[in-house]
């Protein structure tokens, strides 16, 4: 194929050869290393969390209590409150 004439965006690619810039350290990757940052309300849930840890799943001074009472037999329940209660059970799984 053969181009008649002078083409200006052809002809200037071809003038450009040779002109390359050379590389500077202003363009070097610097790493850093990762950073963590947590918003107000993770601050307040993280510190929650952390005290609801330290709160024991068993308050053993009632447990304690209740098998005294158990074992001297001076706990009983009524028989209507345990007869109310299996009904609300009952009609909660119906």
């Amino acid at each position: 194929m053969k181009i008649w004439g002078d083409i200006p965006k052809v002809t200037g690619i071809y003038g450009n050869v040779g002109k390359t810039e050379k590389l500077s350290g202003r363009n070097t990757v610097v790493s850093r290393k990762d950073e963590l940052t947590l918003s107000g309300p993770a601050k307040d849930f993280s510190v929650v969390m952390k005290a609801l840890r330290d709160v024991p799943d068993i308050r053993k001074d009632k447990v304690e209590a209740l098998s005294e009472k158990i074992g001297k037999g001076e706990y009983s329940v009524p028989a209507e409150d345990v007869a109310a209660r299996i009904m609300e059970m009952m009609i909660k799984k119906i």
